[in-house]
């Protein structure tokens, strides 16, 4: 577990948001996952997040979750960082989670606004307050309106941002302008992390640190190199490379989480089963990732390869 007096500067980059591997049975594949996990670790990621929305995190039991956590960990071994999932429109379920990673050695938490109770900002500031009273660890709230139809607002972050154990937010808003306005709201060293492949690079353009992602499950090294060249001021390489991405980024969100299962499955890397109610992918949608998942292939995107040289002559 990361102490809470370290300073956040690790919460920056591509961030993947692992999947939760099932068999036939709908059990969750344990040796499978640790090697989602060290994959990420060797492309060079600062973190890996285990049971979060990717996750299938609504359908896993309290057991299962901390059993995924617990893998995580134990997988990176110190060497990356572990945020825990630990989301619940309960807020006594959420303290549950909350308390079983912190027990399995996660480093942080990610904790969604509570969905469907619909309650007011003072109700999403007291729930996430109750939750950093129950724990030692730091809390990344995840603003996804879409899922919870209430946001968090500015001004409630701002005030939860107040306290140390608040360290960062995973933004899945689409509201592109939100970092520029919440740097002058939010302490420095802050981070914000959009939660969305498709709009991360214009995010990073307005000041975001990194991308809690879908995507860098496929392409880890590629999403790297991406990222590096945003802070290294080459834009006009890192938007050529995500325009090769953009198709797939955008299939993968559109039948989240079975497209991402799908394309790791035709890489060889975990089987594509779901738990309801998330189903197998049609024929169609299957059809589209395999050509979205070629085109990549054909392009040679794949690694490290993406040299200053190969980036210049590209664009």
């Amino acid at each position: 577990m990361t102490p809470l007096a370290n300073s956040a500067t690790w919460l920056t980059g591509y961030i993947p948001d692992l999947p939760t591997p099932f068999d036939k049975a709908g059990e969750i594949e344990l040796t499978a996952f640790a090697k989602l996990c060290e994959r990420q670790i060797q492309a060079g990621v600062s973190a890996i997040v285990a049971s979060e929305t990717i996750g299938e995190a609504s359908t896993l039991t309290p057991a299962e979750h901390e059993a995924v956590v617990r893998t995580a960990v134990e997988t990176a071994r110190g060497r990356v960082r572990v945020i825990a999932g630990t989301g619940s429109n309960s807020t006594s379920h959420a303290i549950e989670l909350t308390r079983r990673a912190e027990l399995a050695g996660a480093d942080a938490v990610l904790s969604v606004v509570p969905y469907y109770n619909k309650p007011m900002q003072a109700g999403i500031a007291a729930h996430f307050r109750a939750i950093a009273d129950s724990t030692a660890l730091p809390i990344i709230p995840h603003d996804i309106p879409a899922r919870t139809i209430r946001e968090l607002s500015d001004d409630t972050l701002a005030k939860l941002a107040q306290s140390r154990q608040f360290i960062g937010l995973k933004d899945a808003t689409g509201d592109l302008a939100r970092p520029m306005r919440l740097r002058s709201m939010v302490p420095l060293g802050f981070r914000l992390l959009s939660g969305d492949d498709t709009s991360a690079l214009a995010f990073f353009a307005n000041g975001g640190d990194g991308c809690i992602s879908t995507v860098s499950n496929v392409t880890p090294e590629l999403c790297q190199v991406i990222f590096s060249s945003c802070r290294q001021g080459r834009w006009q390489s890192a938007r050529y490379l995500q325009s090769r991405l953009a198709p797939l980024a955008a299939l993968l969100a559109s039948e989240s989480p079975a497209a991402l299962k799908y394309a790791l499955c035709l890489l060889g890397f975990m089987r594509s089963d779901t738990r309801l109610p998330i189903v197998e992918l049609a024929d169609a949608a299957k059809a589209e990732i395999a050509s979205a998942l070629a085109a990549i292939g054909e392009e040679d995107l794949a690694c490290e390869d993406w040299d200053e040289g190969r980036l210049q002559k590209a664009t």
